[in-house]
C-alpha cells in the first residue's frame, strides 16, 4: 500500500513520538508499504518555522529532514499539476490549504493518509490512525 504522511505524523515519526497510534506505527513499519512525504509538508514546516511556531536544532532544517527521510526510507512526493487541479474539485470539509493539498495528492496517487485528523476522511481518502 502507498502511504502519505500528514505533516504532524512526519514530525512524530522522526522524533519517535508516543503520540503515534499503533495502526500508524504498524503501517509505517510494514515493509510491504511505501511511505511518502509531500513537498507541501516541507512548505508547511517552512512557514511554521518562519512564524516561530516550530524550531529545529539545525539552521539547515530542510537538509536535516531530507537526511532523516533517506535514513527512514521515506519517499519524496512532489506537487504535480494534477494535484493542484484536484484541489479545485474538493468540497470545503476542511479549510487548511496544506491538508487539502495532501488529500488531493492522496486521491490522485491512490494513497492512504496516515493522519490523526479524522476530519479528512470526509473526502473519501483512506485514513490510517
Amino acid at each position: 500500500m502507498k502511504l502519505l504522511l500528514d505533516t504532524h505524523v512526519l514530525l512524530w515519526v522522526l522524533t519517535d513520538s508516543s503520540k503515534l497510534s499503533t495502526p500508524a506505527i504498524r503501517s509505517y513499519q510494514d515493509p510491504e508499504n511505501t511511505v511518502h512525504v509531500s513537498a507541501a509538508s516541507f512548505w508547511e514546516l517552512g512557514i511554521k518555522i518562519s512564524l516561530g511556531k516550530l524550531s529545529f536544532h539545525r539552521a539547515d532544517w530542510a537538509g536535516a529532514l531530507k537526511d532523516e527521510l533517506e535514513r527512514n526510507g521515506i519517499r519524496w512526493l512532489p506537487i504535480d499539476l494534477a494535484h493542484c487541479a484536484q484541489v479545485s474539485n474538493l468540497p470545503f470539509h476542511h479549510r487548511d490549504p496544506f491538508d487539502r493539498l495532501l488529500v488531493a495528492q492522496a486521491l490522485c496517487e491512490e494513497m492512504a493518509m496516515v493522519t490523526a485528523d479524522n476530519a479528512l476522511s470526509a473526502y473519501g481518502v483512506k485514513i490510517i490512525w
